[in-house]
């Protein structure tokens, strides 16, 4: 999984394109991720796609199953970012800590690889509108991990952030264009 997301930054980070995002701290000890995008539709539009339709949007390339169908996510406190799996099995991702509908998802966890090793991690969606765009949102992401990881955290980093970037853009296209992927 490592291996695969090390490929993914390397093959796709100049595809993100719509996300201003960057590893925003990296250390001995954890690593912070920080992402900024614009969409263009209402703040509680984007919520209840980014709660309600993840299966949609979520990149399968970055799921255990390799199927986004499996995925949801219960948005209110101890909730599941789940996943299931084959013959009875699962995966929770990440559990929801704070909702303010509309506003604020807030989930704590690992996430793929990051879940093997000694890590806590805690992300945030903080939307609200987008100042000078009328019912456009701004969307900040934000994602901190810490604790200890065999080899640290400098070329892990990068890549949970490209691939994070990734699911944001797959986030914006989908609620934009009803589609996951810019592509034509």
């Amino acid at each position: 999984m490592l291996r695969r997301m090390l490929l993914f930054l390397a093959t796709s980070s100049a595809i993100v394109g719509p996300c201003r995002g960057e590893v925003a701290n990296v250390g001995p000890s954890g690593f912070a991720v920080k992402h900024v995008v614009a969409i263009q539709a209402a703040p509680e539009n984007v919520y209840a796609v980014l709660i309600g339709k993840v299966k949609s949007w979520w990149n399968p390339e970055h799921t255990y199953s390799h199927d986004s169908g499996n995925l949801s996510i219960d948005a209110r406190p101890g909730g599941c970012f789940c996943e299931k799996l084959g013959n009875g099995g699962g995966v929770e991702h990440m559990r929801v800590v704070f909702v303010s509908p509309g506003q604020v998802l807030r989930m704590a966890g690992a996430l793929g690889p990051l879940q093997g090793s000694g890590l806590a991690g805690s992300m945030t969606w903080k939307l609200s509108a987008a100042t000078g765009a009328a019912g456009a949102t701004s969307l900040e992401f934000s994602y901190s991990v810490g604790g200890y990881m065999q080899g640290g955290f400098e070329k892990i980093a990068p890549a949970v952030d490209g691939v994070l970037g990734d699911q944001l853009g797959r986030l914006k296209a989908y609620v934009e264009t009803g589609k996951p992927s810019a592509k034509p």
